[in-house]
């Protein structure tokens, strides 16, 4: 009885995931375009940031709690399934145009801290808090070239425009950080107990269960993005979470505890980092994501999926 109880409690923290993305990132990019910021900023920030709140929340409560062992599983995972999967599915609906920044500068530096994770994890089987402060001071510097972006392309918008709306706007913003937070704390406790029940380990439930249900937000987002044809927010939502996950979340894990990486995560590893390269290969010719590669993406993932269950 108590196994349907948690399945049961899974389900629910996933849906209140959901709906807090759903609200806190209507609620955020909202009031970004209110003040005249890019789309693509806001995709790479706002959004970003707000559809990996999930993530974010499931990992570090799980540092608080003594289960550092989910949160490399559940950020990989989620970084595979965010490019394989989302992309994939969003590529095979619509083609997503890219912009000449994602490709030339944001993907290859989400690769680069990529390929520094997978060091970090090398060499000490865990990421130290020496090493969260030096993924920390990554993050900060992609929030420097933010910042020059959203300088460099933010608009003017009059007063009047600012304040409609902005009172709501925050509410749902409130009210989805509250789901989300709530939201993670149902997830990591009914995973865990899933996850020993069934003698799955951390490892396989982090990469594939806890994965899914904390990039359901991404999949809504890039979807809906990209059929109202803001590409730059589907894009960008999917290249700002990935090194959103590795920068903030890992590195702010691995201050709390040092994160444990087990030495199957390298290959792991290594296929997100590859899923990048393909997201860059897929786009190169046309600047834009289509139907085809949108296949290829699904079918890397089938594959990847076939390895994680042999």
């Amino acid at each position: 009885m108590e196994i349907f109880i948690q399945i049961l409690l899974l389900a629910v923290g996933f849906v209140m995931l959901v709906k807090g993305a759903d609200w806190f990132v209507d609620g955020v990019s909202g009031i970004a375009e209110k003040f005249g910021i890019p789309q693509l900023v806001i995709g790479l920030t706002i959004v970003a940031m707000g559809t990996s709140a999930p993530e974010a929340a499931v990992s570090i409560t799980a540092a608080l709690r003594g289960n550092a062992g989910i949160t490399i599983g559940n950020i990989v995972g989620s970084n595979i399934l965010n490019i394989l999967i989302i992309l994939g599915i969003t590529g095979v609906i619509t083609t997503v145009a890219v912009s000449v920044s994602t490709l030339k500068y944001e993907t290859p530096y989400l690769i680069f801290i990529t390929i520094v994770l997978m060091v970090m994890g090398i060499t000490g089987n865990s990421i130290s808090r020496i090493e969260g402060i030096i993924l920390w001071v990554l993050f900060l510097i992609y929030l420097g070239y933010l910042f020059v972006m959203a300088k460099k392309g933010r608009s003017e918008v009059d007063e009047e425009q600012k304040n409609e709306g902005t009172v709501r706007l925050i509410i749902a913003s409130i009210l989805g950080g509250v789901l989300i937070i709530w939201g993670s704390s149902l997830t990591v406790d009914s995973a865990s107990y899933i996850a020993k029940t069934f003698g799955m380990s951390e490892r396989f439930i982090g990469l594939t269960i806890v994965a899914l249900g904390t990039s359901l937000p991404e999949l809504f987002t890039s979807v809906t993005a990209a059929i109202k044809g803001k590409a730059d927010i589907a894009i960008g939502n999917i290249v700002g979470s990935n090194i959103f996950n590795i920068l903030f979340v890992i590195g702010t894990s691995s201050l709390i505890i040092p994160v444990v990486f087990e030495s199957k995560f390298v290959i792991d590893t290594i296929i997100s980092a590859l899923a990048a390269v393909l997201l860059i290969i897929s786009v190169l010719k046309t600047k834009s994501l289509r139907r085809p590669w949108g296949i290829v993406m699904l079918v890397g993932y089938a594959l990847y999926f076939v390895y994680l269950i042999c």
